[in-house]
């Protein structure tokens, strides 16, 4: 007689379908494993395989035979085609025996970065993830490069120049001696202006492959920003190597260049300053750097100046001006003064141009080529042609209403102020109608952003604001500009009506500036006439204004008042 089966032991049925259901858990686990974005391996505690996925065999590119359960973990690193990183390993592993996961790296022949993460238990048994990481060290290596580097010209950047600095001044004080050369492109801003950025952008590239070519490999050359370069040159007897050296980067320079097909002339000024003698640090080599570009740039195009200890004497006093025109304006010591324009029809005074002046102090009158540059360097240039306009307004109010006031705006203003603004703002609270005021421009001030300049001076003449155009023929391309901007009036440039009455090429050209302007209906205004025969050749001309020492000076409002009313 068959034994009964005892109530709490599982029927077939219940034991079966237990099974069937582990096959499918570990039919899904399986499917899991092989699907796994990444590659997954377990050894037991002896380092025999237990089990490995598919993209395990691929990111190792090993054959099927040598993933075999059973297998070692040493046979099967003779066949990987790789090595350990050191960056893998520099990092300590677990103890010996004890429980810990370590992070490990490998570099493949073929290139890749493989990154694999090791779990290992208390037994010795172990499970260990892979992954493909070269497409991440790439941007990682990238984002590094980017954060050292200038991204145009693939040159080194600021940061790594003051770590080339320390190095070399670690090196000066074992007796070393080293070179900064500090430079900038000469006639960079028209070729930006005229062909666009990114022709701009092409010839900074060909200009940092040439600039290599002039260095050894020991030297270090890195872009500052804009067009400033900088050189560290190391080794070599100083000056002599560095004089060299700048005299090569001159020459190279001012090779013509070919950008999209336009034939570009540029050069470069080279200031260099010597290590130790001119600095302990690097931020007072590339402060001294700067003093001997300035020199050299102010000294005339391609020119190569060493630094001076008398330099830091002449930045002083700069920065004293500077201090000193800071005070002036909240001192309210800056003055207007108006110098008359006639009519050359009937002698009647029918406009004034407002003339910043600056009596100092202790100073005595400074001239205005030493402070407005420095008013614009410094960004001053802007509140301080805000007070002008405002105070000009107000005085016009003075005299009859015929008589405009033009004054003059920077390149500057138009950059970091809005000039309309300021413009209509003046008008408003003195109540000068916009007819009286005129605006008088530069050919320079166009070229800086003629987009942004061209879209503010319509904007004002819309208004019925009047534009006149200064200095006209010093400039770049002055007869382009006559029709995309707005003008009401040009003004002759004085450095042609002073040789006019023995010239008769500059009779010629500006006969034709006079005939074009009329043509265009423009006034035409000579600047600068201070003798009879320049008044008798402007008007034979066809000039319809003069301004100039002949018939009035620069005066104060009160004076210009009186000689209004004794005119009429």
């Amino acid at each position: 007689m068959e034994p009964r089966p005892s109530d709490d032991a599982p029927s077939h049925d219940a034991l079966r379908a237990d099974n069937a259901a582990l096959r499918r858990e570990l039919e899904l686990l399986r499917t899991a494993l092989e699907r796994m974005p990444q590659g997954m391996c377990a050894f037991s505690g002896d380092d025999k395989l237990v089990l490995a996925n598919a993209q395990y065999r691929k990111i190792w590119n090993l054959p099927a035979e040598a993933v075999r359960p059973g297998t070692t973990f040493r046979q099967i690193m003779n066949v990987t085609p790789g090595r350990e990183t050191p960056a893998s390993r520099d990092r300590p592993p677990p103890a010996p025996g004890s429980e810990g996961t370590r992070w490990r790296e490998w570099q493949l022949d073929d290139g890749r970065i493989i990154e694999v993460l090791v779990s290992r238990l208390a037994d010795g048994s172990c499970v260990a993830l892979h992954e493909d990481a070269t497409e991440k060290h790439q941007v990682q290596e990238r984002v590094s490069f980017l954060a050292r580097h200038d991204l145009l010209t693939g040159l080194p950047n600021r940061a790594v120049l003051r770590e080339e600095l320390d190095r070399a001044l670690a090196g000066s004080r074992r007796g070393e001696t080293f070179a900064l050369l500090c430079l900038d492109l000469d006639r960079f801003k028209p070729v930006n202006d005229t062909y666009g950025h990114a022709a701009g952008d092409e010839l900074l590239k060909q200009v940092a492959a040439r600039l290599r070519h002039c260095l050894r490999e020991v030297d270090v050359m890195a872009r500052l920003g804009g067009d400033e370069f900088a050189v560290v040159q190391r080794g070599g007897v100083q000056p002599e190597a560095s004089t060299r050296l700048g005299l090569r980067i001159v020459d190279t320079l001012s090779q013509p260049f070919d950008v999209d097909g336009h034939v570009v002339h540029i050069g470069t000024s080279v200031g260099v300053t010597l290590a130790p003698q001119d600095g302990a640090d690097p931020e007072t080599l590339l402060r001294h750097g700067d003093l001997a570009l300035y020199r050299a740039k102010s000294e005339g195009r391609g020119q190569i100046s060493y630094f001076e200890p008398a330099m830091n004497k002449r930045i002083e006093a700069r920065r004293g001006i500077e201090n000193d025109l800071r005070e002036a304006m909240g001192n309210g010591q800056l003055s207007l003064a108006y110098q008359p324009r006639f009519a050359l029809d009937d002698g009647r005074i029918i406009g004034v141009e407002a003339l910043l002046r600056w009596p100092h102090p202790q100073r005595g009158m400074v001239r205005p080529d030493e402070f407005i540059p420095l008013a614009e360097e410094t960004g001053l240039i802007v509140p301080i042609g805000r007070w002008v306009l405002q105070q000009a307004c107000r005085d016009a109010l003075r005299w009859p209403p015929h008589i405009t006031v033009a004054v003059n705006v920077s390149a500057v203003q138009f950059v970091r102020s809005s000039v309309t603004s300021d413009a209509l703002q003046a008008l408003a609270d003195s109540g000068l109608p916009a007819r009286r005021l005129e605006l008088e421009i530069t050919e320079t001030s166009m070229i800086k952003d003629p987009t942004v300049v061209l879209s503010v001076l319509h904007g004002l003449r819309e208004k019925g604001v009047h534009i006149a155009l200064d200095d006209f023929g010093t400039g770049y391309s002055s007869l382009s500009h006559l029709h995309r901007f707005p003008f009401d009036h040009l003004k002759i440039d004085r450095s042609f009506v002073r040789d006019l009455p023995d010239r008769a090429d500059l009779r010629a050209i500006v006969r034709g500036v006079t005939t074009i302007a009329t043509g265009m209906g423009m006034q035409t205004t000579a600047e600068g006439v201070e003798t009879q025969e320049q008044l008798a050749a402007v008007r034979a001309l066809g000039c319809t204004a003069v301004q100039g020492f002949l018939l009035g000076r620069p005066m104060p409002a009160e004076a210009l008042t009186a000689l209004v009313v004794s005119r009429a």
